[in-house]
């Protein structure tokens, strides 16, 4: 029996530690991707860079994990994948502490691309590995579990490393991110069974998985999905203060409220993904379109703008569960790469959402035109969907 056979073999109703341990491991490195707009004045003002150049930082974290996933999935495919895990960690901590030790801005965004890079190979292994700890029938759910982990550092990783660097300086909270990670590498090690792919990895047969267009039907549902509900989110700040009327010292905690949306959506969402993955898919493609549609119809309305924007963190990670799903089906002999590049959709999607707010705002658009460009993208993956539903296997 090998270690994959072996470690669902184990599994009874509940989802093995392990799951919970890579969702630990995304929430520290994740942290660091939401820290960073938290303190990118800070950052400007440090080392004597404008605040678009330091906005840049966030573009080169993007770069990497967009661009670098697929190639690193592919370089590491024949590693262990408990070593390319520990790996992809240490690299990503040592990067975040050479950032910090520097002063020069040029070798700071040249260590968040790096970072972007590890962390894009941490996540899709990440969530090879999940699948491989548990039966088929709650592989949704244990995807959603590790994804988790990218939402409560929304809710709290973030935030909470703004909080440290405003009392130590920009580099207090990303020192915690590096050691937190460096932790989590540790347990890594000392707590997560040794998985493998069943039978020798193939690098031939990774790429040709890559060719079956139902895969990247799927990739299209992940990035319209995405950009569907990040766009909204992106801008919810400037919707709250500009058009709700709601005083700014109640952003942070509304925003949150989006992030609470996202784990009960993940959960929600892992749980009918395992049945029925496109029912997930439907539930999450038309929840985003007619919260983003109410947003704008009820942009004045503090009370229920609070509410909708708790059901769009419902609605947009309802979705996520069933995509890692459907591609670790669609690709079940060659998972690693389609991970990957799922990841890059992900993050492609979230890279879009400046290039269409900014297009509508530039021509003269309210701030409102943004949650009707996200439920248009919401309508425009249904098709997608219906379109995967009919080509299933």
């Amino acid at each position: 029996m090998s270690a994959h056979t072996e470690a669902k073999a184990v599994v009874g109703g509940r989802l093995p530690l392990g799951v919970y341990l890579l969702a630990l491991s995304l929430f520290a490195m994740g942290s660091a991707e939401f820290l960073l707009a938290g303190v990118l004045p800070a950052i400007a003002a440090d080392l004597g860079v404008s605040l678009p150049a330091a906005g840049a930082l966030i573009s080169a974290f993007a770069v990497g994990v967009v661009l670098g996933g697929p190639p690193l999935a592919v370089v590491t495919l024949r590693w262990p994948r408990r070593t390319t895990l520990v790996v992809t960690q240490v690299v990503f901590a040592a990067c975040v502490i050479a950032g910090l030790v520097t002063d020069s801005y040029a070798l700071l965004v040249v260590t968040r691309f790096v970072c972007g890079l590890a962390y894009a190979g941490f996540w899709a292994v990440a969530a090879v590995t999940a699948i491989g700890l548990v039966p088929p029938d709650r592989t949704a759910r244990a995807s959603g579990v590790v994804v988790s982990g990218l939402s409560v550092a929304m809710i709290a990783g973030g935030p909470a490393g703004a909080m440290i660097s405003y009392f130590t300086g920009w580099r207090g909270g990303f020192w915690a991110v590096a050691a937190l990670t460096l932790v989590a590498a540790v347990l890594t090690v000392a707590a997560l069974p040794a998985t493998s792919a069943a039978g020798v990895p193939s690098v031939r047969a990774e790429l040709r998985t890559m060719r079956r267009p139902q895969l990247w039907v799927i990739y299209a549902v992940t990035l319209l999905s995405t950009a569907a509900y990040m766009i909204s989110f992106n801008y919810l700040a400037a919707f709250l203060t500009e058009v709700t009327g709601v005083p700014g010292v109640w952003v942070p905690a509304i925003l949150t409220l989006f992030g609470v949306g996202a784990l009960v959506g993940l959960s929600a969402g892992g749980r009918i993904a395992d049945r029925r993955p496109t029912h997930a898919l439907l539930i999450g493609a038309a929840g985003i379109a007619v919260v983003s549609a109410l947003l704008a119809l009820f942009a004045r309305n503090a009370v229920a703008v609070v509410v909708l924007v708790l059901l769009l963190g419902i609605a947009g990670f309802v979705l996520n569960p069933a995509i890692y799903g459907r591609v670790f089906t669609v690709a079940a002999e060659a998972p690693t790469l389609a991970g990957a590049t799922a990841v890059s959709a992900f993050q492609l999607g979230i890279s879009l959402v400046p290039a269409l707010a900014g297009a509508a705002l530039n021509a003269g658009a309210g701030i409102t035109s943004v949650t009707w460009i996200g439920a248009g993208l919401a309508v425009a993956t249904v098709p997608l969907i219906l379109l995967d539903r009919s080509r299933k296997s």
